[in-house]
């Protein structure tokens, strides 16, 4: 396979947008049902496809921003230098080097810039109004967040804040963000739903180092998962789903209970099967996008 699409780690793409399905469905329904939001000078508000295009396109953006910085990052710590298990991107295999992985870093900051600017013209009709300034200064910190996760000295991923890092952005931001560019408006649902699908977003992050627990140790890299060690990080593994099953049912979302014999058989493997982590990644990712679909009905 082409060394930079390895880099672009597209399996983990699904991931990126389950918030904003959540958040842009839940939006959808509350519109159609009630018909009573306003936008800023015209009448009833309307569900904005344009809106959710760029909204997914812009997570998109970030995900594989984040990816390629955590690639980056790794290297040069010299983190990725020996792991097994899992398949290696561009820079661990030398198909790529720095200076190609930096230019593609750029471009993608481009492109989530311009997909950023243009979802919130969409959204506001303005880039001056107070929703999108605020907007912008979120996206400036998801830019960085997803740069920092392990580039730079102070990297935040190497002291154990990534878990926190993926529930803020991929759970709540993301989830209540593209509620409000379609609403202008956030209620308690959408809060415990952003919570919720934040949860098993987390569990991807603690799957992947749960792998590299490891290797990660070694190199002074102090992920959550390490802190707890094997067990105990399997066992946060575990409350991870089940507060997200929980919350969504309390919330009367039932139809999630649908991915339960996929998450029961994806905690099996897990606790049975170290070799099999790495092919749990997946399993997880897309149970976690169906997860916030079967919310929605």
């Amino acid at each position: 396979m082409n060394p930079y699409i390895t880099s672009l780690r597209l399996r983990t793409l699904p991931l990126s947008v389950a918030g904003i399905i959540l958040g842009s469905g839940l939006a959808y329904q509350d519109l159609s049902t009630f018909h009573t939001f306003r936008s800023f000078s015209e009448g009833d508000k309307n569900f904005q496809l344009s809106t959710f295009i760029l909204a997914v396109c812009t997570a998109l953006c970030l995900q594989i921003l984040s990816n390629l910085s955590n690639e980056l990052g790794d290297a040069q710590k010299g983190t990725d230098s020996d792991q097994h298990g899992r398949e290696a991107y561009g820079l661990q295999a030398g198909t790529i080097t720095q200076k190609q992985m930096k230019g593609m870093i750029l471009l993608f900051i481009g492109l989530a810039m311009v997909s950023g600017l243009a979802l919130l013209w969409a959204a506001f009709g303005s880039l001056l109004c107070t929703q999108s300034l605020a907007f912008i200064s979120l996206g400036a910190l998801a830019i960085i967040g997803a740069m920092t996760y392990t580039l730079g000295k102070h990297s935040y991923g190497y002291i154990g804040l990534g878990d926190l890092g993926v529930f803020l952005f991929f759970g709540l931001l993301s989830t209540i963000g593209s509620y409000y560019l379609q609403t202008q408006t956030v209620t308690w649902e959408v809060v415990w739903c952003g919570i919720a699908i934040g949860l098993p977003c987390v569990g991807v992050l603690n799957l992947n180092n749960i792998r590299d627990m490891q290797n990660d140790i070694m190199h002074g890299k102090r992920t959550f998962a390490s802190l707890l060690g094997p067990v105990g990080a399997r066992i946060y593994h575990y409350l991870l789903l089940l507060f997200c099953l929980m919350i969504f049912v309390i919330e009367g979302h039932y139809w999630v209970g649908c991915i339960v014999p996929i998450w029961a058989w994806h905690i099996r493997m897990l606790g049975t099967h170290n070799e099999m982590l790495d092919k749990q990644m997946p399993v997880l990712m897309f149970s976690t996008l169906g997860v916030s679909i079967l919310a929605l009905f």
